[in-house]
């Protein structure tokens, strides 16, 4: 159907003007394009019936709400759910609850303000091209001498040159400003005190893996395998696992013993196998890739590599120390620790000796 037909029982004075083709354009020895112009513009349905204009600001208008009902929601999450707290949500299985409404009461408020300006655009604000000749936007030889005069003038009159006294402490006093915010970080969190240099690895505490969640036997644990374990009553519905298990995964493999190049790593071992801390030195991710033929394992996130046969060294990486070993041995056909770990997991902190 024709632009017309469409609009023929509105009246003409109130649809908004609309540019044609530029009529009667042709080449020429100066200008060897033609000018085309701009096709005829097609009114949308808001611009021609006011029921419908409204219907879309009131749509942009419920989103706004939305976004802004979403951002109390987050300032809500955030000062009562304790930090914690863990539930289960699926398909995602346990998360942390503060995590979870802070990450989608942000996701609603953001998108609500994304599709609500999308929509106002498209629907109620002008859709009409127009078309502008372009023209240098360099300013002229005399503009350009004028302004550096007058900074010129207005430095000289200023006496900032001239007057030493103000201009060194101006620039004391700016550079202290700053200080403020630095101060501000203290109000971050408490210290982490000794918590850091501590698990909840002891003596006597039993192996468990992590996927079946069953105590650890030591056939359990084949050549060439990586295993991930937990300590025994840890469990993922806990309010505080995810802040014990930042500490607390462990990985073990089974080495033949005659590859065991570190004495101590041997010693600490049970039957060719060693268990190490999971948590990478370098920024505290959890290392997951592991080569049985080197004994060597990667973290995915900055590519450090440890040897496990080595004492858990690093060779390659941004890794600053070897992974912690964990002292393991056997009672009553279960894999238990026999002490914690010798230094504190993952990765450096400043308070560490």
């Amino acid at each position: 159907m024709s632009e017309t037909g469409r609009h023929e029982d509105v009246p003409e004075e109130i649809l908004p003007e609309r540019e044609t083709a530029h009529e009667g354009a042709v080449a020429t020895a100066e200008n060897p394009f033609a000018d085309p112009g701009l096709p005829e513009h097609e009114h949308r349905k808001q611009d021609i019936d006011e029921r419908a204009a409204k219907r879309s600001e009131n749509t942009v208008a419920l989103l706004f709400l939305v976004s802004m009902a979403a951002t109390v929601g987050f300032i809500a999450s955030y000062v009562t759910i304790p930090i914690d707290k863990i539930v289960y949500i699926w398909p995602i299985g346990h998360i942390s609850a503060l995590n979870f409404a802070l990450g989608l009461t942000l996701g609603v408020a953001l998108f609500c303000i994304g599709a609500g300006a999308v929509h106002w655009a498209r629907t109620l604000m002008s859709d009409v091209e127009v078309a502008d000749d372009r023209h240098p936007i360099e300013a002229a030889p005399e503009v350009k001498a004028k302004v550096l005069a007058d900074f010129k003038l207005g430095a000289e009159e200023s006496q900032f040159g001239r007057r030493k006294l103000i201009r060194n402490t101006l620039f004391g006093a700016m550079a202290m400003v700053p200080l403020s915010g630095v101060v501000l970080l203290r109000d971050l969190g408490p210290l982490p005190g000794t918590k850091l240099r501590t698990t909840n690895w002891k003596q006597g505490v039993r192996l468990v893996n992590q996927s079946t969640n069953l105590p650890l036997r030591p056939e359990d644990i084949a050549v060439g395998s990586l295993t991930f374990a937990k300590p025994e009553g840890l469990e993922e519905d806990q309010e505080d696992f995810n802040e014990k298990i930042a500490k607390d995964a462990l990985m073990l493999v089974r080495i033949q013993p005659q590859d065991i190049k570190d004495k101590h790593e041997l010693s600490w071992s049970h039957e060719g196998i060693v268990a190490f801390s999971k948590i990478c030195t370098h920024v505290g991710c959890p290392i997951s890739l592991y080569e049985q033929q080197t004994h060597h394992v990667l973290c995915p996130c900055h590519q450090s590599t440890f040897d496990l046969s080595d004492g858990g060294k690093v060779i390659f990486g941004p890794a600053g120390h070897a992974l912690p070993q964990l002292h393991i041995t056997e009672k009553d056909g279960f894999l238990e620790a026999a002490s914690g770990f010798g230094e504190p997991v993952g990765p450096s902190f400043w308070e560490r000796g």
